[in-house]
């Protein structure tokens, strides 16, 4: 890793621990920064705490005081899930404290270039399918970011001829001031997150930091499928190379069934591994980034062919009895499932649905939900959710856990169905998040199988 002088003997306090607050604890006192700790986390349950401060790093935990901050900080680095309205990171910003997130700190010592994915949907799926076809065509590629490994950590191991593929989330991006990706995809932009950013404006500008200190020299894919997009090409002073699949662009589209780049068609749209319309934008994204690369089609053929998904996103399980079972317990919201549901033949498909009520409707999914074979719905937006479905006229169950809800489906299917996890819903009515319930939808899957 490049050694940088900027946080030597400099005090830095790291707000949030997590996997990403642990990893940039350690590097900033690796890289000789004076280095506090603040978590909310209770000392005695905090074992990350407990590891930092065996290490000779100061914790302050179990409430975050803002008198803290009276000390001479030169820099916060923050959890990104903390909100910029935290009593915490408004009395930074009021004292000219810079804030940031690890992944600043990531790009600083890389050795590595940079491939920054972000987008509203498609993101981790669009960032492994890019690993994948890197590493097949023999150029070594590491995933990071918002992925599930903190990008501060990985780029510390990085050298010159690997390639940090960076999964961003808008969080992650407002904490940023130099960070410079040599190439930026951007999946996609929807309304999401707006608790957080508190417009859609805002969000997008977030995502937008992904470019702010690109070049000419530099790459940034877009989804032209969006007006959005193509609007914000305009803005930025790297190179743009488009993707669509509504219309031929000078980048990667689909045309006549194939997968093409710049004229040449690379693959068809039918010989992917995974499913559903918005897997291929991710991968003609994934496409644009290989041949940016000098990938040749037949490595990017093979990758994308035999992609299998990403867990608790649209991941195919298996089958029992001729039944085929998708984990898609990720999809969190309407568009998602939409989404999901754009893969398959409704009539073949018992949906799984439901969630934390947000107090939403369902209506924008009604047209999605017509001829599905049968609905399982569960959770706090039950009744929500059961008034779509009669709207539809699909014919439901109801389910007390997605175990059940499994069992349920399974037993309504026959050879040739599919039984689709796709909530359209948080999970934190019943699950402490997305992950735990595809695994009990997971571990359901096995029971029946076992069976």
């Amino acid at each position: 890793m490049k050694h940088v002088e900027t946080f030597e003997n400099k005090k830095v306090l790291v707000l949030g621990l997590a996997r990403s607050g642990e990893a940039a604890a350690r590097l900033l006192a690796k890289l000789g920064a004076i280095v506090t700790v603040n978590d909310g986390k209770p000392f005695d349950e905090n074992p990350s705490a407990q590891a930092l401060l065996e290490e000779g790093i100061k914790v302050i935990c179990g409430s975050h005081p803002l008198e803290l901050l009276d000390e001479e900080f030169a820099y916060m680095v923050k959890n990104p899930g903390i909100p910029y309205t935290n009593p915490m990171v408004t009395r930074a910003l009021d004292k000219n404290i810079p804030v940031i997130t690890e992944v600043e700190l990531a790009y600083l010592i890389s050795e590595a270039p940079i491939i920054g994915i972000t987008g509203s949907n498609g993101k981790t799926t669009t960032t492994t399918m890019i690993a994948d076809v890197l590493n097949h065509a023999g150029q070594p590629a590491l995933l990071s970011g918002n992925i599930g490994y903190p990008a501060s950590e990985v780029a510390q191991s990085a050298v010159s001829t690997d390639t940090l593929v960076m999964e961003l989330s808008s969080f992650q991006l407002m904490g940023t001031e130099k960070f410079h990706p040599q190439i930026a995809v951007i999946t996609n932009l929807m309304p999401t997150h707006i608790d957080y950013h508190g417009s859609f404006e805002n969000y997008v500008e977030a995502k937008w930091n992904i470019q702010k200190n690109m070049m000419a020299a530099d790459t940034i894919i877009l989804n032209f499928n969006q007006e959005l997009a193509k609007d914000l090409a305009a803005r930025t002073n790297a190179k743009v190379v488009p993707f669509s699949t509504k219309e031929k662009v000078d980048g990667a589209y689909l045309e006549d069934g194939m997968l093409c780049f710049k004229g040449q068609a690379v693959m068809k749209a039918d010989e992917l591994g995974v499913p559903g319309s918005h897997n291929i934008e991710n991968a003609l994204a994934t496409i644009a980034v290989a041949k940016l690369s000098g990938v040749s089609d037949g490595a990017i053929k093979e990758t994308l062919a035999h992609f299998g998904g990403v867990k608790h996103r649209l991941q195919y399980l298996g089958e029992v009895s001729g039944v085929k079972f998708y984990n898609d317990s990720k999809s969190t919201n309407i568009l998602a499932t939409q989404k999901a549901l754009s893969g398959f033949d409704n009539p073949k498909v018992i949906l799984i649905a439901g969630g934390l009520d947000r107090g939403n409707e369902f209506d924008d999914l009604i047209p999605d939900l017509v001829g599905l074979k049968k609905m399982v719905i569960l959770g706090e937006s039950a009744p929500r959710v059961k008034r779509a479905a009669d709207k539809a006229k699909v014919a439901y169950l109801e389910a007390e856990d997605v175990a059940g809800a499994a069992k349920l489906a399974f037993e309504s299917a026959e050879s040739g169905d599919i039984v689709l996890l796709s909530p359209a819903n948080a999970s934190w009515d019943m699950y402490k998040n997305f992950e735990v319930r595809g695994d009990e939808f997971i571990a359901a899957f096995e029971a029946i199988k076992g069976d």
